[in-house]
């Protein structure tokens, strides 16, 4: 099928949606679903409509390259609507892309310190710390679930709940394995040693997107453990919940409040098994994917942050930045995340012919 052929189904599409919700004789429960469907493609076609029109100028510009009087003016304006339409057919072309249907929900947040001892702890510490600052720039609200720390301040692991516009679209980039070269402060020969951290970014789970029965769910208390909990107490409010059927676990400590964090790690329980139903679906098509750059494999080598050279390397589109300094603060995290969006889109609009 052409693009044009697409544009005009999308069209016809948006009016008889139109025509549906203007009439009297449509079910109550079918209004919420052809609503949002009118409302989703709404924007897709006024950039239609942009286009066609961006065309017809183009085409009434290239009429009056014949006129002697008007030529001037004429190549003038050509030349900028050769431009300009390319362009509105990629923006088309972006919007009319198959979207994740979990773009736009929040997102749980998990950073674990992997190869490297106390090294890969505070680097841990310092990726966390970064997603903060980036989450803060954005207008996101950032809030701790869970954490471990180190006694020299960095963390075995932490949890996050990230909240706000299209939270998981920009973050789910994120996934997969983190490694750090740099001299450590531990290390007084002054050698640089290389150490790694894993993050994995799951969409937040709504109530219907896992059905979980409260035989199939063991829940344990203890007390929060030490220098990992911010909260250290003498009652047993931390809460473990483990999915007998699965064996995904998930456990909270921060709050002092038993039953909040019961359900914060009942929440992260469902973004866990959410992400697994997600995963297994992916992995069906990704036999036909030349390109997962979006697929947040968690076992992949996906970055490195080479201090002594202040340099970032994204090794799934060979990405090299020499702004480490302000991607570790959050700063310039779109620098990297952009460049990656771009390729994900890019290799999507290409399976699409």
């Amino acid at each position: 099928m052409s693009l044009d052929e697409k544009l005009s189904r999308v069209v016809s599409r948006h009016e008889e949606l139109g025509a549906l919700l203007s009439g009297s004789d449509l079910d109550a429960q079918d209004i919420p679903r052809l609503s949002k469907e009118l409302s989703d493609l709404t924007p897709v076609v006024e950039a239609i409509g942009a286009l066609r029109q961006a065309r017809a100028d183009l085409a009434d510009a290239e009429a009056m390259l014949d006129d002697p009087e008007m030529r001037g003016l004429a190549e003038e304006e050509v030349g900028r609507l050769r431009e300009e339409v390319p362009e509105r057919e990629r923006a088309v072309q972006l919007m009319l892309l198959p979207r994740d249907e979990a773009d736009a929900r929040n997102a749980i947040l998990e950073v674990r310190a992997g190869t490297g001892g106390d090294e890969a702890a505070l680097f841990a510490g310092e990726l966390f710390r970064m997603y903060e600052r980036y989450a803060a720039s954005q207008g996101w609200r950032f809030e701790v679930m869970d954490a471990t720390d180190t006694p020299i301040g960095g963390l075995k692991e932490a949890i996050a709940t990230v909240s706000g516009r299209n939270v998981f679209a920009r973050l789910k980039y994120e996934s997969g394995v983190h490694r750090v070269q740099r001299v450590p402060v531990t290390e007084a020969g002054g050698r640089i040693h290389t150490s790694a951290a894993t993050v994995a970014v799951l969409p937040e789970a709504q109530a219907v997107d896992v059905h979980v029965e409260d035989k199939d769910l063991r829940i344990d208390t203890y007390r929060s453990q030490g220098a990992g909990g911010q909260h250290v107490n003498t009652t047993d409010s931390a809460v473990r919940i483990t999915h007998i059927p699965t064996g995904i676990v998930a456990a909270c400590q921060e709050e002092k409040s038993q039953h909040k964090n019961r359900d914060k790690a009942m929440k992260m329980l469902l973004a866990k098994m959410y992400d697994e139903q997600r995963r297994a679906a992916d992995q069906e098509r990704a036999d036909a994917r030349k390109s997962q750059v979006g697929s947040g494999d968690r076992s992949e080598r996906i970055r490195t942050y080479n201090f002594p050279q202040g340099r970032v390397t994204d090794h799934r589109i060979n990405l090299t930045l020499y702004t480490l300094d302000k991607v570790i603060t959050g700063e310039a995290l779109d620098d990297v995340i952009d460049p990656l969006i771009a390729e994900d889109q890019a290799a999507k609009l290409a399976e699409m012919g």
